[in-house]
């Protein structure tokens, strides 16, 4: 059962100016309230106890909305009766007219208790997270893969970016945050021309794995940044998206918002396999530095160069796509070079959307750690519900909502960070540049 009302009725339909209402699958969630509530604890959320116990009420939320239904449907009828008497015999109409009057106070008064049922039980729906895959880790962690595993990992503070680049000219930190403020950078000479060539790199392996391009826009409806699971604070009650004062807009952080938005009240036609995009964008962060640390460097900013992978898929075809999407993030990664380890991200590490989600942390010796990289995550039909995106079922011929996958291709300032500290060498002063940049960079060697 798809939940649909007569009306746009809850607080979320109103506020959507090009968004149909969501279409939860109220039955379904009735079915597996267990797994809901299992999700909920899963992910450890904050308010995961209020969410938990707003959940237990659906059953209720239900039952209300369908006895008040039945009452409607109960006047309507009695009230056509009385109607039918007043055709017949108009000797007594002012009596019956009476009657009249009073059925539409009551159909007035329950259509009102109706709206208030259908906003909680909507809101309720849209407040939930996504299910958890079974193969999710509870809380850590896990190893997946090696990729270029090295004999050890030891901190070296001579390979730390920020002084690297700094002294080859390759970056400036202090202006950026005199033009901009902190967390903000000038990329130069070699330093910008690594990201073209990150994202010229990224883009060629997209395109040969069957990924279209696409340029989207970097600023869009806060109602599609919500509708995609991006909501104003995260977890940690830290700000996500950069809102536009004085507009409903914001600023994407992430093209997968955007790419999404592509289908937004769309069939799309998944008959020959998923639909795949690449879009390179720049991306904005609005927490960057907030957590108290690595507010140094290239690892946490606020704006920067990001190429996204994103599928639309049948859902039998989802889960495989999600280990096509982890494939290809390796094979990158493993051509550049990089020693990283890829990773089942745990359940309370889950952003709302996603079922599931692996990650590629790289090593990094002048921040003497792994840091990630790159993501890639299966979201079922928790965006497409909100954004309206269907296909057509090849056995049924009916319209059924399609799963969402996204992963990073290239996100750029962190693989520069990755590649200079791993390739400087303290002896010659110089970084090695991977073999398949130097195409993109003029045939140069090295830094």
């Amino acid at each position: 059962m798809l939940w649909t009302s007569r009306r746009a009725l809850s607080g979320t339909a109103l506020l959507h100016g090009i968004l149909k209402r969501p279409q939860y699958d109220v039955k379904s969630i009735l079915n597996r309230i267990d797994k809901y509530q299992d999700a909920i604890a899963k992910r450890q959320l904050k308010s995961g106890s209020d969410l938990a116990q707003k959940l237990a009420k659906l059953p209720l939320v239900c039952e209300t909305i369908k006895g008040l239904n039945q009452r409607l449907a109960s006047i309507q009828k009695e009230r056509k009766a009385v109607e039918t008497l007043i055709k017949k015999d108009k000797s007594n109409i002012a009596a019956l007219s009476s009657e009249i009057k009073r059925f539409k106070e009551q159909h007035r008064q329950i259509v009102d208790q109706l709206e208030n049922a259908e906003f909680e039980l909507n809101d309720l729906c849209g407040s939930l997270p996504n299910l958890v895959s079974a193969t999710t880790p509870l809380s850590e962690p896990q190893i997946v893969q090696w990729i270029n595993p090295k004999e050890s990992y030891k901190p070296d503070p001579e390979r730390d970016h920020v002084s690297i680049m700094l002294k080859k000219s390759m970056v400036d930190f202090q202006t950026a945050a005199t033009v901009s403020g902190t967390s903000w950078f000038y990329l130069l000479n070699e330093g910008a021309e690594l990201e073209q060539a990150l994202v010229s790199y990224a883009l060629r392996r997209a395109r040969e794995a069957g990924f279209q391009m696409c340029i989207p826009p970097s600023i869009v409806r806060n109602e599609v940044i919500d509708s995609c699971g991006f909501r104003p604070r995260d977890m940690n009650n830290e700000q996500q998206i950069y809102h536009i004062d004085g507009t409903s807009m914001g600023l994407t952080a992430t093209a997968e918002i955007a790419l999404a938005g592509l289908g937004i009240n769309q069939v799309m036609d998944l008959s020959n396999g998923p639909r795949r995009l690449v879009g390179v964008s720049r991306s904005y962060r609005a927490e960057a530095g907030a957590r108290g640390k690595d507010t140094k460097g290239l690892y946490r900013v606020h704006e920067f160069t990001k190429v996204e992978l994103f599928c639309w898929s049948r859902p039998d075809q989802s889960d495989e796509l999600l280990e096509k999407l982890k494939g290809l993030q390796i094979d990158i990664v493993s051509s550049l070079g990089i020693s990283a380890k890829v990773l089942n991200m745990p359940a309370n590490d889950l952003g709302a959307p996603a079922f599931k989600k692996y990650d590629i942390e790289a090593w990094m010796p002048g921040r003497g750690s792994f840091g990630e990289i790159s993501s890639s995550s299966n979201c079922l039909d928790f965006q497409t519900r909100r954004l309206n995106t269907k296909y057509k079922g090849q056995t049924t011929n009916k319209l059924e909502y399609a799963h969402t996958l996204n992963g990073t291709a290239m996100a750029v300032p962190r693989v520069i960070l990755a590649l200079i500290e791993n390739n400087y060498n303290p002896a010659t002063r110089t970084i090695t540049i991977p073999e398949p940049l130097r195409d993109f960079m003029g045939g140069k060697t090295c830094i």
